[in-house]
Parts: structure tokens; C-alpha cells; sequence
């Protein structure tokens, strides 16, 4: 019997999919080397835009080409001059939430190098970051602050649309103090307080990280409504909060050591407190879901995973807690509010 052909859009799709680690690469350049920033004025010839980024002419026009040729950029009739194109303004750093710090996060050789070893967490179910650097990630970055304020630069910008869509679909009013723990850089908690003038709050994370929050929150703190407290959520939550806030902190994390953050916050809560995990919902089906890649990226990278909200019941519960329900907003993450299992 004669094997029939793939069809040629099938081979395509495939394609696309096997190489998709190449246009990471070159939007990694591209940011990197801040092209878009250098188009802000209008259409510049990529020879100009290599003495501006002393790079070769040639080579940065066939990045430039083929960038444009996934709409990052385009080519003027012409020929030889780029322009931006509303994908590339996401890479202008002074766009209103601009992606060019996580396009950089995207492209360092932390995140390619353990998707290189993506076969070694599949084997072992251990995250190949640690394999491959030798420690797991958050050591690792507390001893190389440069990659750390990368990433938290990288997650902070792409956090910004998911930090508005929370603010919509949630009622903070009712809280007087909300504790923001594993906060970061403080964009959410920054984006609550202005929502709500009423509300005061608390961000805890690493002493390195409550550092790159001041700058965030400085408003906030020079007028009494917030305090940053250096701690570790392992060993103890700040207790006083009527709203406890979780933004993509417990996706980090294998479901014991999970479980262990959650009981801490359990341990600081009153019965009337409530805790909101903000976090991607895995959908059934077989649908494309951004949680489905990301949590592939948890796999390599941290150890942790992306859950169904199933998942995430089982994992409130046994710390004792009561899913009441999950909120989805208008970006991917949707916020799963839950309370003490005694309240």
C-alpha cells in the first residue's frame, strides 16, 4: 500500500512549530539591541541602524528581513529601510506596556540552555536549570543579580496587562490591608493601591528582590499606605492582612513545597481573611493554551507547574483551604479565591 503524502499545509504548520525556537532568537536581537527604540523617528536604512548598533550591515538586514517577515518590523518599498509596525512598538521601551524586558528575559542563555536539557526533566521530573547551573534557580539568582533584575524586569513588563485585567475583575474595596506575598518588583500591589486610595499594603519577597520594589512603590511608602518587608515566605507571612495576594508564586513550586507557602499564610490569616491566587487555570480539552506553554517552561525551569483547576483545589485543600471560586479576567490568568477551611 503506498504511504500517502503529508499534506504541504500540515508540513508547514509542523515547520513552524520546529523552528520557532530561531524567531525567539531574533526578537531576542532585536530587543536587545533596541532597534524599535531607533525606528521611534521613522524608516532608517539597516546599514544606518548598524553603525547604531555596531553590527554588520548584511547580517542585521537579514534579521531585519526576516523579522519583518513575521510582521515585527517591515521594508519599505524601497528596499534597504525598516519601519516599526504595532508588534514591534511592543518592543519600543517607552511603550506603555512594552515586552522588550521579557523578550530579553526570553532569549538569555538561563531560559535556552535548560530548554536544551528539556529532555533530562522529562526523564527525571527535576527541573534541567538546576542540572545544568548547578543550583536551583532562585539561588541562583540571589548570587547573580544581574540575571535577577533581568527577570524581574522581564516579568514585571509582561505583567502589566495582567495586572490591569486583575484590578478589573476583582473587588478590593472591602480590604483594608492587602499582603502581597512574593510580590516582586510590586506592580500588582503598585496598580491596587491606585485603584483603591483606601486600601494600605504589604509586599513580601527576598531582600534583593524588596530592593528593586522601592523604586515601584515609592509613593506608596513615603505616604504610609505600604511596607516592604524582606523575608522568606518559607519560614513565616506577615500576619495582620484581611486579603492575601499570590501573583504566579505558586506555579514556582512542586505541589509540597507549595503546600508549605500556603500553610504559612493559613498560619497568619484570621477565619474572615481571604486568599487570592493569581495564576494561568490549565483548561481541559485540547485547546491551545498559553498555560499548557508556560508550563513547560515551570517543568525545566523552576520545578513547579501550571494547574487545572481541579489541581488547584486538591492543593488549597490540603493546606486548609476552601476554593470558592476562580475569576477569570481578560489575560491569561484568571484569580482563584479561597478561604480558610474554619472561616
Amino acid at each position: 500500500m503506498t504511504q500517502q503524502a503529508p499534506a504541504p499545509s500540515d508540513v508547514s504548520a509542523m515547520l513552524r512549530l520546529v523552528t520557532g525556537a530561531w524567531i525567539t532568537q531574533a526578537v531576542y536581537a532585536a530587543a536587545k539591541l533596541g532597534l524599535a527604540d531607533l525606528l521611534r523617528d521613522g524608516p532608517r536604512a539597516a546599514s544606518d541602524l548598524a553603525e547604531a548598533t555596531a553590527t554588520e550591515p548584511r547580517a542585521l538586514h537579514r534579521l531585519l528581513r526576516t523579522l519583518a517577515s513575521q510582521g515585527v518590523f517591515a521594508e519599505e518599498p524601497d528596499g534597504g529601510r525598516f519601519r516599526l509596525t504595532p508588534l514591534a512598538d511592543l518592543l519600543r521601551s517607552d511603550t506603555p506596556g512594552s515586552l522588550r524586558p521579557f523578550a530579553i528575559m526570553m532569549g538569555e542563555p538561563l531560559l535556552w540552555r535548560s530548554f536544551g536539557e528539556f529532555l533530562y526533566s522529562l526523564r527525571t521530573g527535576k527541573p534541567a536549570f538546576d542540572h545544568v547551573f548547578g543550583q536551583p534557580l532562585f539561588d541562583y539568582y540571589a548570587d547573580h543579580p544581574e540575571a535577577a533584575r533581568i527577570a524581574v524586569e522581564g516579568l514585571t513588563s509582561r505583567a502589566a496587562s495582567e495586572n490591569m485585567a486583575v484590578v478589573a475583575a476583582y473587588e478590593f474595596g472591602a480590604a483594608q490591608t492587602v499582603v502581597d506575598v512574593g510580590g516582586g518588583q510590586g506592580s500588582l500591589l503598585a496598580a491596587i493601591l491606585a485603584a483603591n486610595p483606601q486600601i494600605k499594603g504589604v509586599l513580601l519577597d527576598k531582600p534583593h528582590v524588596v530592593e528593586m520594589a522601592r523604586p515601584v512603590l515609592d509613593s506608596a511608602v513615603r505616604t504610609g499606605r505600604c511596607t516592604l518587608q524582606a523575608g522568606d515566605f518559607f519560614a513565616e507571612v506577615p500576619p495582620g492582612g484581611d486579603l492575601y495576594l499570590l501573583k504566579k508564586v505558586i506555579h514556582d513550586w512542586e505541589d509540597e513545597r507549595a503546600v508549605a507557602i500556603l500553610r504559612n499564610i493559613a498560619a497568619a490569616m484570621t477565619p474572615r481573611a481571604r486568599l487570592l491566587l493569581v495564576e494561568l487555570v490549565v483548561p481541559p480539552g485540547n485547546a491551545p493554551s498559553f498555560a499548557k506553554l508556560l508550563d513547560l517552561l515551570m517543568m525545566v525551569y523552576t520545578g513547579g507547574r501550571e494547574r487545572t483547576e481541579t489541581e488547584h483545589r486538591a492543593l488549597l485543600g490540603e493546606a486548609g483551604f476552601e476554593l470558592r471560586r476562580v475569576i477569570p479576567t481578560e489575560s491569561t490568568v484568571s484569580i482563584v479565591e479561597a478561604v480558610r477551611r474554619d472561616s
